[in-house]
């Protein structure tokens, strides 16, 4: 099984803060699996550290008021040409992640609420018909 999974869950320093969120449930999971890792917001030009950044209407805005839709975009279509060359079975990305979200989000006023809603790569790839599930599905 091929498994397309966020860096940072594999312990890579590359979310906004500039730290990493290693999951060791999700390193048990992928121990017989071949692995591919991408983080969408670094492959899309966004430097590590960087401004937190929410889903606001359909555009990307950093907590500065930054528009960087076009950055989570270009990173969302290297993610989707990623899982489509190497025909992953499955996408496991980082839970609540304006990029990498599943069925939960953070509703944009920076303020820690969540809504229901994808981000920008997993809301791409599930309309490419990948599977995508987070850490928290495991």
């Amino acid at each position: 099984m091929k498994v397309l999974v966020s860096n940072c869950l594999l312990g890579i320093n590359c979310r906004y803060k500039g730290d990493n969120c290693k999951n060791e449930n999700v390193l048990e999971f992928l121990k017989d699996k071949e692995v591919i890792g991408i983080c969408p917001e670094v492959e899309g030009g966004l430097p590590t550290p960087r401004d937190p950044s929410e889903i606001v209407n359909d555009k990307v805005i950093s907590k500065a008021g930054k528009d960087v839709t076009y950055e989570y975009k270009k990173g969302a279509e290297i993610a989707l040409k990623l899982a489509q060359d190497n025909k992953v079975d499955l996408v496991l990305f980082k839970a609540k992640s304006p990029s990498c979200g599943s069925g939960l989000i953070y509703d944009g006023t920076f303020t820690g609420n969540k809504i229901p809603g994808n981000g920008i790569a997993a809301d791409l790839l599930i309309k490419h018909g990948f599977k995508v599930i987070t850490e928290e599905d495991l």
